[in-house]
């Protein structure tokens, strides 16, 4: 029996790119650190927010790959001259990846209180009627 991919099937025609959007997707380890919430600001827009609680603007960069959002964290190990008795807060870098669809463009992103914000903006899809003209012969 050989498997059906999306790609593949007789109905979904085109597809081949939105079947490896998936598979990248399903690809990106993404461990749960920095935690992050998604919410929905309008009908067209959105705000993804990331806890990055010890990071500076300079330990953050965030690009536009593909048509998908990298947010990175990179914070400098100053603790070489420091005699820690305890040390519970680790100096970490991180990667959360978001996949965008066609349309979605990513406005500014700004820092509050430990934590940042990016916000997304949809176009608002136009309804396309498209009449096809048959040829006689």
């Amino acid at each position: 029996m050989t498997k059906l991919t999306l790609g593949s099937h007789p109905h979904m025609l085109g597809f081949e790119q939105l079947e490896r959007l998936l598979e990248r997707t399903a690809k990106t380890g993404n461990e749960g650190y920095p935690p992050f919430n998604i919410e929905q600001t309008s009908d067209y827009s959105y705000r993804i927010t990331l806890a990055v609680a010890g990071f500076s603007e300079s330990d953050l960069s965030i690009t536009v790959e593909d048509r998908q959002l990298v947010i990175r964290g990179r914070q400098r190990d100053d603790s070489e001259d420091r005699v820690f008795l305890h040390r519970g807060i680790a100096a970490r870098q991180f990667q959360r990846s978001f996949v965008l669809a066609d349309g979605v463009d990513v406005g500014e992103a700004h820092m509050e209180n430990g934590l940042l914000h990016v916000d997304l903006t949809r176009t608002k899809p136009e309804s396309v009627v498209q009449t096809i003209q048959i040829r006689k012969g």
